[in-house]
Order: C-alpha cells, then structure tokens, then sequence
C-alpha cells in the first residue's frame, strides 16, 4: 500500500467519525497546551531571575573584597577579615587559565558643584584598559581613557541630572549642563585639610558620558582610570594635615578590590576555586544566580510533570478511541485481509490514524499556546505579583512571565506524535490479529 492511499483512507476513516475524533482531538490540544505553556513559565522564570541579577552586574566577573566574610562549615557569617589587596595578587590571578582580564579598584568619595548646585558621587578607579572587558556601556558623549589620554572623568548616566542646592529645604534633583556649566571637581571630607595650604579642586573639561544601563554600577558612578586618579588623590593628600596626609597616602597602597573578567561563565567556579585555594574569598553574581536557577529548574520540572499528566489522560483517550474503531471496523478489516492487503499495511493504516490524531492535536496546541502565552503576559501581571510579593529579586515590570523558547513547540509536536503512535501500537497490533474469516461474519 502507497503512502498516498494510507493518508487519503486514514483521512476517510476519521473523517466519518467526526465528533469523535474532534473529542480526541481536543484530549491532544489540552494536553500539548499544558506541556508548552506549563514549561514556558518555568523557562519564563528563569530567563527573569538572568534579567533581575544581570541588572546589578556581569554574571562573568569575580570579585575579591578586601574586608571579606569568614564562614563556618554551614555557611554562616562568623566574622570579617581584612585580605592584602596589591599588584602582586593582581599578577597571580591574571596567571589563572580562562581569566580575560584583572583590573584593582580604588573607591573614593568625592563631590561635583556647579554654582549652587552638589552632587556627591562615588568613584571607582580601575584600569581603563579593561573596561571592553567588564562589559562598559556605550557613551553618549566623549570616549573612554585610552594610553595616550587617560585624564578622563567617565560619568555614569545619571550623575548631570542628581545635582541638588544644599541650602534648599526641598531636596529636589537638578540637571546640570556639563558642557555650558562650570563643574568642580573635589574628593571628599574624609581627612582635614591644612588650613594653610589651598584645598585640593579640578575643573571638570573632560569627561564622557555612559549611556544609560538600570544598572547601578555604572548609571551612579564616576569611573576614572587608576593611573590618573592615584596622581590626583596624591595632590590632595599634599594638601591635607601630615597625620591625615599619611593616611592618605597610605589608602593607596591596597586595594579595596579587584575585579576579575571570566572568558565563560561555564568557568566560572574554576576559577574561583583557584582563587579560594590562594586564601582568597571570591563572590560572583553566578554564585546568586545558581540556587535561582536551580529553584526555576525545579519549578520547570513540576509544571512540565502537570502538563505530562494532561498528555498521559489524551493518550488513553486515542487509544480508546482507536480500539471503539477496530470493534465498529471489524468486517472491513476482514474484507482488506480477504482482498490479500499486508498485515503490516494494515498496522500502518492504524498507527497513521493514531500519528494523524497526535500532529493535529500538537499542531493545533502549539498555536494556542502562543495565544495563551500572550494572555498571560499581557494580563497575568496581578497574579503573579501575588505570588512573588515577597521575592524582592523579582521586578514585575516589563517582565514576560511565559517564554517559549524556540525548540519547546517541536518538541511538544514530536510528542504529541510519539503519543499518538504509542497509544495507538495496542490497537493497530490487536487489528492485524482479527481472523478474516471470523471479521466477515460480523454485521459492523
């Protein structure tokens, strides 16, 4: 028998029996409905907690503090230690196989005023040459430190629009102009100044702007490299009182701490393992991220394991159905037996109609659960605001709770299809077996 004559006899054959197979039909929807949209929201969850960490940093770098927590066997915090933080660490760590790039950080308080207007800022002082490697946004204005010019202030977004009038009583932030206004440049109040000598001051005329990321680390920051930076912190420190000029000074000989770009983040642990086997303690947004993602795959499991048991229910239900059409088909298959057709042929006709009922129902059960998908984008917000009101890491706006990544719907395809060929081996199998003789005395 062609394959031609076992499609247009199975579509026959389905097609006197309407109602029916629209009922099973429908068992394969739900259940193909289930599986996509019940594995899209734990697929959803994942890529939201991705979103919500990546949102305070790269998930590739390491970072290695020098006040680091001391904990027990369990986990707990049992007290804070101070760890040695200078270039000789930094050239060992760059020696450690799949890092891409070591940059010290030195932070600092200091302040911008224009005329009336303040704004205290943090700076973070790094090597610009790794910048490309910690992932720094784009600019709107100017461009990074490079070798030849390193004498630039690069100004997170939100630093121009955070400046305030301290006499107000109104706290109410103010836009500064950074290229028609006059901004000064001062470190911070953090050791006196000698009454004699001229406080330290720098008119800000270079400077770049960062595109603006929701990420805290670069929107509210002044990044400079740490070359130029290390030259202005020693000029203010010659302006301060000698006990506070030493203090100064003194700051710049460690690290607060060193930052560590990881070429993967599949290497992730390798190389905080090394790290931690120096004496070190690393953290990593990763090591956030991993019981996250473990919970998400959890919750994937559990939703995946509903929607198999709506699978499981339709693919009873092909196999009823395909055994009702055996009893009510008995003297046709008696008559195709007589007229000499293949017994494997006849298994065939059985198993396509069984296939046929599984690709419409997978079909049909992918497109509405696009449709449904949407829905719960769109107007699901309210629920689950209910249930993860108290997960502080899950931001609900803007945020896709049902995402169906590209191989999901092929897969719920093939297993509609495996469905309904499984379901349907019993009944194909119980046909073959039907006497010719015994199929040609019944009245069906």
């Amino acid at each position: 028998m062609k394959i031609s004559d076992l499609f247009i006899m199975g579509l026959r054959n389905l097609s006197r029996r309407k109602a029916r197979t629209a009922l099973t039909v429908i068992g394969v929807i739900i259940g193909t409905i289930s599986i996509v949209v019940m594995v899209s929201i734990g697929v959803g969850m994942n890529k939201n907690y991705e979103s919500q960490v990546m949102e305070l940093g790269s998930l590739t770098t390491i970072t290695v503090e020098r006040h680091a927590p001391i904990l027990d066997k369990d986990g707990n915090y049992v007290d804070m230690k101070e760890q040695s933080m200078d270039d000789t660490l930094v050239e060992k760590i760059k020696g450690i196989k799949h890092v891409r790039a070591v940059s010290p950080v030195i932070s600092k308080s200091a302040m911008l005023s224009s005329g009336k207007y303040e704004n205290y800022i943090q700076i973070m002082a790094m090597d610009s040459s790794t910048y490309a490697d910690f992932d720094f946004p784009a600019l709107t204005s100017g461009s990074y430190p490079t070798d030849e010019n390193n004498k630039v202030l690069v100004l997170g977004a939100e630093i121009p629009n955070n400046f305030y009038d301290p006499r107000s009583r109104r706290w109410e932030p103010t836009t500064v102009d950074m290229d028609k206004d006059k901004v000064i440049f001062r470190f911070g109040y953090e050791y006196m100044p000698e009454e004699s000598k001229k406080q330290f001051s720098l008119t800000v005329t270079d400077y770049s702007i960062m595109e603006k990321t929701d990420n805290w680390q670069f929107d509210g920051v002044v990044y400079m490299d740490i070359g130029y930076f290390e030259s202005l912190y020693k000029k203010y420190a010659s302006s301060l009182k000698t006990e506070d000029r030493k203090k100064a000074l003194k700051s710049l000989e460690t690290y607060e701490r060193i930052q560590i770009s990881v070429d993967n983040v599949k290497n992730l642990d390798k190389v905080q393992n090394e790290i931690k086997e120096m004496g070190y303690q690393p953290t990593s947004l990763g090591t956030f991220l991993k019981p996250m993602q473990e919970t998400s795959k959890m919750l994937q499991m559990v939703l995946g394991g509903i929607g198999a048991i709506s699978m499981l229910v339709s693919a009873i239900n092909i196999a009823n159905t395909m055994v009702m059409s055996i009893y009510e088909r008995t003297k046709e298959i008696g008559i195709m037996k007589v007229l000499g057709c293949f017994i494997k042929d006849i298994k065939k006709l059985f198993l396509f109609e069984a296939g046929i009922i599984g690709l419409m129902g997978g079909v049909i059960g992918i497109i509405l659960s696009y449709i449904t998908s949407w829905g719960i984008n769109k107007f699901g917000q309210p629920l689950f605001k209910s249930l993860f009101s108290g997960n502080y890491m899950y931001n609900m706006d803007n945020t896709k709770f049902s995402v169906i990544p590209l191989w999901l719907p092929f897969v719920a395809a093939g297993i509609a299809i495996v469905i309904g060929l499984v379901s349907g081996y019993y009944p194909a199998r119980r046909a073959t077996k039907i006497s010719a003789i015994e199929a040609m005395k019944t009245d069906g």
